[in-house]
């Protein structure tokens, strides 16, 4: 059944093309303002009305970042998006900024979770001004052909290890930090664990890891008790689908990322019902901002990708059903990964009172499983009043945790800078 269900909702889809078309016809006829309907009660709730079907069931595309500028110390500066490494599954993009400042590297991981890196863009904006800022952009499993192979946990960690070593070639003072959003913090704190036992002399500076599952054990989420529950058996038998034609995937076996906006909407339905009937009221009042936020919000949280079965199902039974890493029983293509081994990188936790998708202790089982670290190039935090979303994006992000996180790289920085010069 699950190899037909993802055609009967491409038919769907497609079912429904037409009605889309009225309804957008409709709402561009009745926001003319040549058109007496549109200065009308009338005219306004039946052109608020269009627009939220219309959005309702459309298809959202991968959004850009759109970012061609940034500030440095109060002096705008342009940015070039480059594509500096790829593979099938993976591109890196480098926000290269039109200056000769020689800034620490920052490569932030995006989450490989349903929606695409530009979910950070509110993330590599607050960063811009201070750090040469690379992110990985994964690609949707729909749009990977077969010839490209499976993509699972180990080849993430392999990629990571890969981007790291070409990033962490000539970077300047004390090489390259990273960043991890939710999901990649542990196929990030693996793939720095596999380096340092290496002695791998490109193995990063240090590692922010935020909102991060590392110990689902801790402060379990409703997302967590369910993953623990059902185990990846479930998941394979009820959510496993085979991308249908013309997709360039297509007979590929994929989580779909219609399925997992479905689990984050049903998580806050009452939130996201609440937030459409504001912007119903909005567009009937007038009020264009507040409007134009929500299309910015929903844009972006709307725009999912699939993601490859193997890797969605090893990471279900990885990370939330047998808490293999801080068990210590974590493997990477059959050998054991020792977080011990990490002694030179830094570390950085950061979490939301309020996170619901990562609980409060989840992502700071880190500290105490990375015992050979000196505390001097440790850090946790903290942040009041947040969700998960908050932790990375927000007010908040930009004038509490983004600074400390500054002032965290720096400081290893500046220790690696005095260490060498000991040595």
């Amino acid at each position: 059944m699950n190899r037909m269900s993802y055609q009967f909702y491409e038919m769907a889809h497609l079912a429904v093309a037409p009605a889309r078309a009225l309804s957008d016809a409709a709402h561009f006829f009745l926001k003319n303002p040549l058109n007496p309907l549109t200065h009308t009660v009338w005219g306004r709730n039946m052109a608020a009305s269009a627009e939220l079907f219309e959005r309702l069931t459309r298809r959202y595309g991968k959004p850009s970042f759109d970012l061609p500028q940034t500030k440095i110390d109060d002096t705008p500066v342009d940015v070039v998006e480059e594509v500096v490494w790829i593979k099938p599954f993976c591109r890196v993009i480098h926000f290269n900024r039109q200056t000769n400042r020689r800034d620490p590297r920052l490569l932030i991981v995006a989450p490989l979770s349903g929606h695409y890196a530009t979910l950070l863009r509110g993330t590599v904006e607050a960063f811009l001004p201070h750090f040469e800022v690379y992110i990985t952009d994964w690609t949707d499993a729909r749009l990977a052909p077969l010839a490209a192979g499976s993509f699972d946990l180990d080849d993430y960690i392999d990629y990571l290890v890969e981007i790291m070593q070409f990033l962490g070639v000539d970077a300047p003072g004390a090489g390259l930090h990273t960043l991890g959003v939710c999901q990649p913090s542990v196929p990030l704190i693996a793939a720095t664990a596999i380096m340092e036992a290496r002695k791998d002399p490109l193995s990063p500076a240090s590692m922010t890891l935020m909102g991060g599952p590392i110990d689902t054990r801790r402060s379990p989420t409703a997302v967590n008790k369910l993953a623990q529950k059902r185990g990846s058996d479930w998941f394979r038998q009820h959510c496993i689908h085979t991308v249908p034609f013309p997709y360039p995937g297509v007979g590929r076996e994929v989580y779909p990322g219609f399925l997992q906006l479905s689990g984050f909407m049903a998580m806050n339905l009452d939130r996201h019902v609440n937030a459409h009937l504001d912007m119903f009221n909005h567009l009937v009042d007038g009020d264009g901002d507040s409007a134009e936020k929500h299309r910015d919000f929903y844009d972006e949280y709307l725009a999912v990708m699939d993601l490859d079965a193997a890797y969605y199902l090893q990471t279900i039974d990885t990370v939330f059903v047998e808490h293999a890493l801080p068990r210590g029983v974590m493997k990477h293509r059959g050998q054991l990964i020792d977080l011990k081994a990490i002694e030179r990188c830094g570390l950085m936790t950061v979490e939301g009172e309020k996170d619901d998708i990562s609980g409060v202790g989840q992502t700071h089982a880190a500290q105490d499983l990375c015992v050979n670290i000196p505390d001097s190039r440790k850090l946790h935090y903290l942040q009041m009043g947040v969700g998960h979303y908050g932790v990375f994006n927000g007010s908040r992000f930009r004038s509490e945790i983004a600074p400390r996180i500054g002032k965290f790289i720096a400081s290893v920085d500046e220790q690696s800078s005095k260490r060498s010069k000991r040595s």
